[in-house]
């Protein structure tokens, strides 16, 4: 039950002692400020690092052949391995643990582009349409490679919007004719890359490419997505499987790293998102040191406080004051003191890590945010909650021995105090 008399003497207490009130909640504010900034830093760095591998899906792999290095069956080394179109089907139909599959053939020497008396050499990739996915490709205008351009062998291409800025100029080029090598193709759409490094890349249908520049059935990579897991083990056991079913169909060694490359990314990720997990733990270790380091202080002031009022505490017990009623005043005061003083602090760590995530997005906006691994570096709602769950914890631990000490004063004593 709220009690103002109570109240209105734990106010007072405090106006008595400013300094000593002021300095015993520095400690606690600072405590939790210094955790609110080590939890935004590390957000942040965490965040800069997804936003790094956002460049592709996440689950992303990439497979790719080369000759083989171990003797296998009777084979001797130095045999090199290729891809054809049945490995997409296979790999699409055969092999758990995949989502998404594109092929790509790659075109021989350079590609040259050309629209009326414009031209400039770029580069191509052959794909399925699926490869939007596993590469995160962002359209501005049009559509992708679809279905029907790989069954029908359309001359279909996606150009990068600097592609359609350097040929095109300020033209609408989606439905117009480009020459790819001096084969018409026609503009379906164009993408741009939000890290601005394939702008300058065009896709075409892996089908078409392999009949319109002598490619025959012939695969260089594949680029896949895989299902989603949520353990490293789980990843390595994706790309095993899926090298040892290429490896029995192209007879080497399941071993054999060089008959054929994988590049499993989500194996990376979710590595990486484990260390992160860890500095988080390392980061909660530091900053309830930190605060516990407060809470002692806390703890010693509010002695302290009951040693320099033992006689008015014996007068209160004297006048028939409860144990109880001795203990809550002294805990309120200690929560009150700990948790202004947390909040003061979890208030300015929040925003603190706002402006410096504000002045970020304004970095990344006008463009100059090149080179800066550090991304949205805010502490979320719920981190907020717990930090202040745990001060008003912190505030009833640092007052608890305080207020046991008070209730066990004997008044006789207590009067006798000087």
């Amino acid at each position: 039950m709220f009690d103002i008399d109570v109240w209105q003497e734990i106010f007072s207490t405090i106006r008595k002692n400013k300094l000593r009130t002021f300095l015993t909640g520095f400690s606690v504010a600072w405590g939790i400020f210094m955790l609110m900034i080590l939890l935004g830093s590390g957000n942040g760095l965490q965040n800069g690092v997804k936003q790094e591998f956002a460049s592709n899906a996440v689950n992303a792999m990439w497979i790719w052949t080369g000759e083989t290095s171990m003797p296998y069956k009777g084979m001797k080394t130095g045999r090199p391995i290729r891809f054809n179109n049945r490995d997409y089907t296979f790999l699409k139909n055969k092999v758990n643990g995949l989502d998404e599959v594109s092929s790509r053939f790659y075109l021989p020497g350079d590609t040259n582009y050309a629209y009326g008396n414009e031209y400039g050499s770029f580069t191509t990739v052959t794909c399925h349409p699926a490869l939007q996915d596993v590469e995160n490709i962002k359209l501005n205008k049009g559509r992708f490679i679809n279905h029907k351009d790989i069954t029908d062998f359309r001359k279909s291409i996606v150009i990068g919007k600097d592609i359609a800025k350097a040929l095109f100029k300020e033209e609408d080029p989606i439905g117009k004719y480009i020459k790819v090598n001096d084969v018409p193709f026609k503009v379906v759409g164009v993408c741009h890359d939000p890290d601005n490094r394939n702008d300058r890349t065009a896709y075409m249908p892996v089908s078409t490419a392999q009949r319109i520049f002598n490619g025959g059935n012939r695969v260089h990579s594949f680029a896949v997505t895989t299902k989603m897991v949520t353990s490293e083990k789980q990843a390595e056991a994706i790309t095993s499987e899926v090298r040892e079913a290429l490896a029995q169909r192209h007879k080497f060694n399941p071993d054999d790293k060089r008959a054929m490359g994988a590049f499993n990314m989500l194996t990376e990720y979710l590595r990486t998102m484990k260390i992160f997990q860890g500095i988080k733990i390392f980061v909660w270790v530091i900053g309830i040191g930190t605060l516990i380091a407060g809470i002692v202080g806390v703890s010693n002031i509010m002695l302290i406080l009951v040693k320099e009022r033992t006689r008015e505490i014996g007068v209160r017990k004297a006048l028939g004051a409860s144990p109880r009623s001795v203990i809550g005043l002294i805990l309120m005061e200690s929560i009150l003191i700990t948790t202004v003083a947390g909040y003061i602090g979890l208030t300015m760590g929040v925003g603190i890590m706002e402006v410096v995530n504000y002045g970020l997005e304004q970095a990344f906006a006008s463009g100059g945010g090149d080179g800066i691994f550090f991304r949205n570096p805010t502490v979320d709602f719920g981190t907020a909650i717990t930090a202040t769950l745990i001060l008003i914890l912190s505030g009833a631990i640092a007052g608890y021995i305080p207020a046991k000490k008070a209730a066990s004063v004997k008044p006789i004593e207590a009067l006798r105090d000087e």
